[in-house]
């Protein structure tokens, strides 16, 4: 089974990706975590976002890996666990920028499908172009979405909880120019896929979009096996 959990930034892909796939016991895949450790690498080398050739070639040859359950991924970078390093605001920024380039998203995508395909069970993963590129196939589609100061109080609350020196104006012009940046980029820009159940977030508990999202699985499941 492959869940697809797409959405902007704060829409609570991650979180509630990990939560599906320990539910159903199934591999949980950040590809944005994935693109931030790529953005990682070109800023540990030096390179400017602006040569895309030279990052491009830095993100296939950097060794990305993703290890251990869902609540306690790790994300290592050429064996280096970097897990903490690419959530500080600096690393995303880059990793929006580095996700336009059009030869890196390739390299990404064939590395995730690869990822995705040899799961035994199934695969959640979650990103910006999941459904509608990655795995327009896939069996369920979800789209997260929520009001851009929604996300900010969200994104801006986990940041003070982990002690990052940051302010809510800054973090809603931080999602503002994400969502700007995702929507119009020419190479897979963030789109609602065909298929997908759209939830709106903005006003909804953690758990009560989880239970919706359950739902749904179930009911595929139920189908399938009633087929």
């Amino acid at each position: 089974m492959i869940i697809a959990i797409d959405g902007p930034s704060g829409a609570g892909k991650s979180t509630l990706g990990k939560m599906l796939a320990k539910e159903f016991g199934l591999l949980y895949l950040d590809t944005g975590a994935m693109y931030r450790a790529a953005a990682l690498a070109v800023i540990k080398k030096g390179v400017s976002l602006e040569d895309r050739e030279k990052v491009a070639e830095i993100a296939e040859n950097a060794k990305i890996e993703l290890v251990g359950e869902p609540d306690s991924m790790q994300v290592l970078l050429d064996g280096e666990d970097v897990s903490a390093e690419i959530r500080t605001p600096d690393v995303a920024t880059a990793a929006s920028v580095v996700s336009t380039i059009s030869d890196v998203r390739k390299i990404m995508v064939d590395h995730q499908r690869a990822i995705g395909e040899s799961a035994a069970k199934g695969c959640v993963l979650e990103g910006r172009d999941i459904g509608s590129v990655v795995f327009p196939n896939a069996d369920i589609k979800f789209f997260l979405t929520a009001k851009p100061e929604a996300r900010a109080r969200r994104r801006f609350a986990e940041d003070q909880a982990k002690g990052r020196a940051t302010s809510y104006e800054k973090t809603l012009d931080e999602i503002n120019k994400r969502d700007e940046r995702d929507v119009s980029r020419s190479d897979s820009p963030l789109t609602i896929p065909q298929n997908a159940t759209v939830i709106d977030t903005s006003e909804l508990e953690l758990n009560d979009v989880f239970e919706l999202m359950i739902l749904k699985v179930k009911a595929l499941a139920a189908g399938s096996t009633a087929g």
